[in-house]
């Protein structure tokens, strides 16, 4: 037996993973009439997120695999959340909008300021140019790159989903690794490009949990971020600058030294503990996953969730950030 999947067994069983949070007043944090808060996020990013791992083997071959993956499994989220009526916040890779782009004297987007060669707990940019695998064509010839008609499906359901951000390009968002200058020409060049879809972006997720740049969030009109600093039943938490921390509870994923029965096991017992604890439950993911979350977890957990709908309040972020703001802490 694998150690660490037995040793996160026992640390949920005895209550350490998720860490249920204590608050002054935690009433004011979930909407009344309601015991706990259920939000979903995804980060949508298809081949942007993986083309610089370091978890071996060719990473741009990973970056494409995974794409071609998350784009099979886009369209069984999107039915699926119908099905429940069950709403995501879609963070989404600002280049995923266009549906082509070209080269300007041998450079990708040369309006763009380019990272330095840096190296965190999962990537390690040492390349030529941080656009390099960009092949500056269209989303027929190379659609692991862009993806406006999946941004469309997901917009044309009757699930009031929201489309968030997550950069333009994927980019190490710490201090020190991004400029103030670079992170605000990302996310304008993302604004820019939702705005031509009728869409205000409010909602932020750092790409690979590289937190940083908070004021430059703020600044550009955006309310919330997700934070992956520990797993936590518990509450968000308003910086100084007025921008919402949401603390992650859990990651829906497929491990495969446990079974499908525990998966549902764990996530809704993570629900029940949310119910009890009158607290926020902030669950993520990647569309890239193993398709089987989708097909033997998901109904199970999603069916729990909608016949609970009477003590479970579910949204996205940026409708929790609003009733925060309008409710809460008006």
């Amino acid at each position: 037996m694998l150690i660490k999947p037995y040793l996160s067994k026992i640390n949920f069983l005895i209550g350490r993973n998720p860490i249920i949070e204590k608050a002054e007043g935690p009433r004011r944090f979930i909407p009344e009439g309601y015991q706990s808060v259920v939000l979903i996020s995804a980060d949508f990013e298809l081949a942007w997120a993986w083309r610089y791992a370091k978890n071996g083997g060719d990473a741009l071959t990973m970056a494409l695999s995974k794409a071609r993956t998350e784009r099979d499994n886009i369209p069984a989220i999107v039915d699926i959340c119908e099905t429940f009526n069950i709403p995501v916040t879609w963070l989404t890779v600002g280049h995923l909008f266009l549906e082509s782009c070209t080269r300007e004297n041998g450079h990708s987007h040369p309006e763009l300021p380019r990272l330095a060669h840096f190296e965190n707990d999962f990537w390690k940019y040492s390349g030529h140019d941080w656009f390099e695998h960009d092949p500056c064509s269209d989303c027929r010839q190379d659609p692991e790159w862009y993806c406006p008609g999946l941004i469309r499906q997901i917009l044309d359901s009757p699930v009031p989903h929201e489309i968030g951000c997550h950069t333009f390009s994927h980019i190490d968002c710490r201090d020190g690794v991004c400029s103030p200058e670079l992170m605000k020409a990302e996310l304008k060049a993302c604004k820019k490009l939702a705005s031509e879809w009728g869409l205000a972006l409010s909602s932020f997720v750092h790409p690979g949990h590289t937190i940083g740049n908070l004021d430059v969030l703020k600044a550009e009109g955006f309310t919330s971020f997700r934070t992956d600093y520990r797993n936590v039943l518990g509450y968000p938490r308003r910086h100084e600058n007025g921008i919402w921390e949401l603390q992650q509870t859990a990651e829906f994923s497929f491990r495969k030294e446990w079974t499908v029965k525990y998966h549902v096991y764990r996530y809704i017992e993570i629900i029940k503990r949310a119910i009890a604890s009158n607290t926020a439950c902030v669950f993520w993911f990647h569309p890239s996953f193993d398709p089987i979350v989708i097909e033997e977890i998901w109904p199970e957990v999603f069916r729990f969730i909608d016949a609970n709908r009477d003590k479970i309040w579910v949204g996205t972020h940026g409708s929790y950030v609003d009733f925060l703001e309008s409710n809460a802490f008006s």
